[in-house]
Formats: structure tokens, C-alpha cells, sequence
């Protein structure tokens, strides 16, 4: 628990979002030099959004390790993409990169295709990618960047969800990214949180629709996890003493979260469906 950075941190370049991994300090820990895969997704064959580097690369090396292939959806950032490619392939697992806008509904249709053309099925869709601004006050937001941030963050969920299940067999599972903003929404992430508080009530709804298929659906609620999104999203004030408002007095590391989205992959979470695991810094939510 204390073995990781705390603020308040060097001020960051500023970064264009969603931000690049490499210009980060310090740079945040994915587990490369830690995580110990025991078989738990042996044979399963995933496809991750967002996993260019922050929570989703952590996920997709914690998955490669405990035996999954991994498809890497992401949008442009296609140096991070290799080094999670390159991560995968390292724990002797197949990588396939597919860069593209999952705002776009024919997007997220491909993403699934080519999962299905390179491994024959889907076992594991983590919906992860999502696209935040800090704003002042309400009226800051244009009309432009609330359509971006849904179409981004809930639009894209069920697109990928629609076209996934015909290619999930009983066993399979869904992991949503939502946030602890989906219950103590910030004022100034008004867009991202209205967002996050949709993606719990989609998980809900959709876990009880496919408990008769044998699906699970669940969330996972991060609180300050330090990624490239917050050098590229936020004042640069807040940047510096990112996680100081939490318990543990500091951000949490991506890699902090990947063993809670192995556990909801694998069957070891046979009977949780329609949850939310919150990984705060010991902030509850309600």
C-alpha cells in the first residue's frame, strides 16, 4: 500500500488527450515487473477498448499473463499500442492491435469481426475506453463535447455489447469501466460523470438480461488511478496533487486494478453479476 508514488508530483507536460504513457512522471505501473499469471484465463480470447496504456494495458498484460489473447482496441495512440502488443506477445500470447473511433457504431462492429476472424470467438469484452474534460461550469461545455463524451463513453458500450454477444457462448463475460463519479459525481467532470452513472445503470440492466444465457456482466468503479487521461484532462494544479483526497493520500497504479478484472473474467466469479468493485484508495461509495 505504500510502495507507490505520492503527491504532490512534478509539474506535467502537458499532454494532448487522451496522453501518451511515454511523457508521464513518473511513468505509471502497469505490473510488467510484477504480475504472476497462475492459468486463470487460460485459452480465453478478450478484446479490451482503451487498452493503449493506462487501465487497459494493465488489464490486457494481467490477462496475457493468465493465458488470454487480446484483442487491443484503441484510437490513435499507436506507439503505447505496440508496447501493450509487445507486452502480450512477451507472456506468449497473441496480440492484435485495432486502432479506430468507437464512436463510431460500424467501428465497434469491426472490432468484433476481426476478434472473431483472429480467434474464432469472444469470451471477455472489457468496455474501458472513455474520454473525459474538466470544465469550470456547465456552460463551458458545448454541445459538441457532450455528444463526444457519450457517444464515447455509453454509445460505444452497447455498440460493442450489440455486436459481441452473438459470438459469447455460455461462460462469457462483460466488464464495464465506470467510475466512483457514477456515485459522488464532480462538478467539473459533469459530461464524464453523468456518463459513468449510465454505465452502472447498463450493467445492471444488461446483467439481469443475460443471466438466462449465462453471461456476466459487471463494473468496475476506479477512484484517482494515475494514467496518461490526467496530464491530458485536467488543471494542472489538480494534476499535481493528483489522489491526496483519498485515505491512501495517493493515486492508484493501473496495475491495482487488473486483478479485479481477472477476477470478473474468470469463473472464480461464477455467481457475481450486476456488481460494481470499487477500487477507491479506501474512499466508499455509496
Amino acid at each position: 500500500m505504500t510502495d507507490f508514488p505520492k503527491p504532490p508530483f512534478d509539474r506535467q507536460r502537458r499532454l494532448n488527450p487522451p496522453g501518451r504513457d511515454a511523457e508521464m512522471d513518473p511513468r505509471p505501473d502497469y505490473g510488467e515487473a510484477h504480475y504472476r499469471g497462475s492459468g486463470r484465463l487460460t485459452g480465453r480470447k478478450t478484446v479490451i477498448t482503451g487498452a493503449d496504456s493506462g487501465i487497459g494495458r494493465a488489464v490486457a498484460l494481467a490477462f496475457a499473463r493468465e493465458g488470454a489473447d487480446v484483442l487491443i482496441s484503441y484510437y490513435d495512440e499507436h506507439e503505447d499500442a505496440t508496447e501493450t502488443c509487445r507486452l502480450v506477445e512477451e507472456a506468449g500470447r497473441k496480440a492484435v492491435a485495432m486502432p479506430g473511433d468507437i464512436k463510431d457504431a460500424g467501428h465497434c462492429r469491426a472490432i468484433i469481426e476481426r476478434a472473431v476472424a483472429e480467434f474464432g470467438q469472444v469470451d471477455v469484452l472489457v468496455n474501458n475506453a472513455a474520454h473525459q474534460k474538466t470544465f469550470a461550469k456547465p456552460e463551458d461545455i458545448s454541445d459538441e463535447e457532450w455528444e463526444v463524451t457519450f457517444a464515447t463513453n455509453i454509445h460505444a458500450m452497447f455498440y460493442l455489447v450489440k455486436a459481441a454477444l452473438p459470438q459469447m457462448k455460455a461462460g462469457a463475460a462483460i466488464i464495464n469501466t465506470t467510475s466512483v463519479n457514477a456515485d459522488t459525481p464532480s462538478p467539473q467532470l459533469l459530461a464524464y460523470a453523468t456518463t459513468k452513472g449510465a454505465i452502472q445503470n447498463f450493467t445492471g440492466g444488461l446483467a439481469q438480461a443475460l443471466a438466462e444465457r449465462e453471461i456476466r456482466v459487471n463494473c468496475v468503479a476506479p477512484g484517482p488511478i494515475w494514467t496518461p487521461l490526467i496530464p491530458s484532462t485536467m488543471p494542472m494544479e489538480k494534476v499535481r496533487s493528483f489522489g491526496s483526497q483519498v485515505p491512501m493520500q495517493r493515486p492508484g497504479q493501473p496495475c491495482e486494478l487488473a486483478p479485479v478484472y481477472v477476477l470478473l473474467a474468470s469463473p472464480e466469479s461464477s455467481y457475481v453479476s450486476g456488481a460494481t468493485i470499487a477500487v477507491t484508495g479506501g474512499k466508499p461509495i455509496i
